[in-house]
């Protein structure tokens, strides 16, 4: 990998989130684990339209970096790429302000059955996409499916109680 341009250095540690995606194993669950133990302070903690809006930054600035790291590295979706886990992780988390520490374990595993499994149209949108969109939108995607999963999980611990 050579980011010789100082906008693809930025570029990629941003893809990267710095030393994550770098990670030797599974750097796509690493991704989601730091953007879950991340998010009580830095994501869950705001007022939700500032949350609705650091999500449409992080997916601006996410498909950006993701589109040119696959150009310096050339490859597509390269595994050290991590932002997209960030986005689909705090997708699932949108509509939580305060939670249990088990609703955001639950949170962090859904969102890797949906990462990894990729249910329709998950796959799907991994595919249909090109460039750093494509990377973004799948992880939004299964985001979107742990997102529903868990309010559900909610609900029924609500019920149940």
């Amino acid at each position: 990998m050579s980011a010789s341009h100082p906008l693809d250095k930025l570029a990629l540690a941003v893809a990267t989130l710095g030393p994550v995606g770098h990670f030797p194993k599974a750097p796509g669950t690493w991704g989601s684990l730091a953007a879950t133990v991340a998010a009580p302070s830095l994501f869950l903690t705001l007022p939700l339209p500032w949350r609705a809006a650091v999500l449409v930054g992080v997916f601006l600035l996410g498909t950006w970096a993701c589109d040119r790291a696959e150009t310096v590295m050339g490859e597509k979706d390269p595994g050290c790429v991590v932002v997209d886990e960030l986005f689909g992780q705090w997708l699932t988390l949108l509509f939580y302000q305060a939670m249990p520490l088990w609703y955001l374990a639950a949170a962090f595993a859904l969102f890797r059955v949906f990462d990894i499994l990729k249910p329709w149209p998950v796959k799907w949108a991994e595919t249909a996409f090109p460039g750093g969109f494509g990377v973004m939108i799948d992880d939004g995607v299964a985001g979107l499916y742990a997102m529903g999963c868990l309010h559900l999980l909610a609900y029924l611990v609500s019920v149940i109680g």
